[in-house]
């Protein structure tokens, strides 16, 4: 069925994205991502120049002004990972769904001033500080502390897992600043690349997304000034991550719809193209009826997606609704890119084709973001009236 939700301006905005991926999303690009284990800077700036990144900050400060359309967010999703660059399109997402929108919604006039031009542009990337190796989805046990000081906060700790973490030039952290695990003992800091005491660490080296780096962040004695404190307010941490937690969790779910698709139409184009026993693949009956299968599930997917993505922008998507959608699009996923891989048969694990890349990619779309037992938790909570 035909999906109704983009009107004249997303799909002239798609005309961009397209023209984007055919100059800059080649086979040389993707190997070289792969091989650095990043996205290259330069391809960073030339999405800044497209207009494709940024798009939630606003015009004031340089950015398209789209603080609530995720509409032409989940068309950057499409069009890239359709070109088998999931990495590219991970980057792109920390860029603009986890790291803009803290600056944009809870930032200061000065915070904003400072950091969302070049964010716009690609100048300034960014990244989302919040996981340890002893705290994952539960962030009430992180131990990264921020002690209050003359000027400032002295931060020391280590945060793992933090996609972006080897290129960001500002980290948004997640810090102890008050005693026990009480919501207004937390407080969300920018540290910037350069402090004294703030170390990248190592690039950790993953099954999936290995065109976008992922480090461990260390911070021994690192004084950040009190005007990186985001909001200008202590103790706000805990409530302004839930505030932006339904956005990335909606983020994820749109990239595994993006996915899914992706993989259909790979799966269909193999399928014609090879033969086995003198026909086609796609003329055997099982072959038929599992694309038959996974072509309902992509329709289903896009339903919900459709429907999520308007919710959002009309502020009617909740943590729970995002919780559930997250976890029921990214299951899906595995399940459809599953096939997929199998259709292809010894293809499909060889990761120059690129349902074997988005297999790998799809992984940790059921762990990052809160893991998906944690997303049926915070559903259950909310039907069975708990909290």
């Amino acid at each position: 069925m035909e999906r109704d939700i983009y009107d004249e301006d997303h799909e002239a905005f798609r005309d961009v994205v397209k023209e984007f991926v055919k100059r800059y999303v080649t086979n040389e690009a993707r190997e070289k991502w792969d091989a650095d284990g990043e996205v290259d800077r330069a391809t960073m700036l030339a999405a800044g120049e497209s207009g494709i990144i940024g798009l939630s900050v606003p015009e004031e400060f340089g950015g398209a002004g789209m603080l609530q359309d995720y509409r032409f967010r989940a068309i950057v999703n499409e069009e890239v990972i359709r070109a088998g660059a999931g990495s590219l399109a991970g980057a792109f997402g920390i860029q603009d769904d986890l790291a803009i929108p803290y600056i944009v919604h809870m930032g200061t006039q000065a915070q904003k001033e400072k950091w969302l031009p070049r964010m716009a542009t690609g100048e300034v990337l960014g990244a989302l500080a919040m996981t340890e190796p002893g705290a994952g989805s539960d962030l009430r046990g992180i131990k990264t502390t921020a002690k209050k000081v003359d000027g400032g906060y002295i931060v020391n700790g280590a945060k793992t897992f933090i996609s972006s973490g080897k290129t960001a030039d500002i980290v948004v952290t997640f810090v102890k600043t008050g005693e026990g695990n009480r919501p207004d003992a937390f407080s969300i800091l920018i540290v910037e690349n350069g402090m004294e005491g703030f170390d990248h660490g190592k690039k950790l080296h993953k099954m999936g997304f290995q065109g976008h780096d992922t480090a461990e962040l260390s911070f021994t004695d690192v004084f950040v000034p009190e005007e990186n404190l985001i909001s200008g307010e202590e103790g706000r941490g805990f409530i302004q991550l839930m505030m932006n937690l339904p956005l990335e969790r909606m983020s994820i779910g749109v990239a595994a719809a993006a996915a899914s698709q992706a993989a259909l139409e790979w799966t269909v184009a193999y399928t014609k193209d090879r033969e086995a026993f003198g026909e086609r693949i796609i003329d055997f009956q099982n072959t038929r009826f599992q694309l038959a299968s996974i072509a309902a599930d992509v329709e289903a997917l896009w339903a919900y997606t459709d429907r999520a993505l308007l919710a959002y922008k009309d502020k009617k998507l909740s943590a729970e609704d995002a919780a559930m959608y997250k976890f029921w699009a990214t299951e899906r996923e595995w399940e459809i890119l599953d096939i997929g891989v199998q259709l292809h048969g010894g293809y499909g694990y060889i990761t120059e084709y690129p349902i074997a890349r988005a297999f790998l990619d799809a992984r940790v779309h059921r762990i990052y973001g809160g893991t998906n037992e944690i997303m049926r938790d915070i559903v259950s909570r909310q039907i069975a009236g708990k909290r």
